[in-house]
């Protein structure tokens, strides 16, 4: 049943990055653009992940394991939406001819990358600055100190 296996030579392969010869220069700037961009999300995740650890036991009164694991969830949300935001944005309609081309592309596609990590970042800030707020709040609404009796209302009014 599968005993038809048509062959491809390697030569055949080879020539769908050649162009006369040499390495398609989009092919290249494909390649650059995916290394740089992924090399930058992984190194915005791994500080996001490092310093907002800390930032959520903080939040989350010292439960570590509760703080390990919003952690682990935000980092993971930050790669998905990067790494989706950086596949989607590889493609390009036009076909880089020279070296000027190359480095055109990978400016515009790598500025709008960091951009879009630097929102993400923002974002992230953000929301943990939200939640540390709400809990200083709650901290603040309970008295330092259990009260240690009562008053009978005064009889002025």
């Amino acid at each position: 049943m599968f005993k038809s296996r048509s062959r491809v030579a390697p030569d055949s392969i080879l020539n769908v990055f050649k162009k006369g010869g040499a390495m398609d220069r989009t092919v290249i700037a494909y390649v650059i653009y995916l290394l740089v961009s992924i090399g930058l999300t992984v190194w915005v995740a791994r500080t996001l992940s490092k310093n907002g650890r800390i930032f959520l036991a903080d939040v989350l009164h010292g439960n570590e394991k509760l703080a390990d694991a919003v952690n682990h969830l935000l980092v993971v949300g930050f790669y998905l939406v990067n790494l989706g935001f950086v596949a989607l944005y590889l493609s390009d309609d036009e076909t880089i001819t020279d070296a000027r081309g190359i480095f055109e592309a990978l400016s515009t596609k790598l500025g709008v990358v960091l951009l879009v990590l630097g929102v993400m970042h923002l974002g992230n800030v953000y929301v943990l600055n939200r939640i540390r707020r709400r809990g200083a709040m709650e901290r603040e609404q309970v008295p330092p100190v259990p009260p240690q009796g009562w008053a009978a209302p005064s009889a002025r009014a």
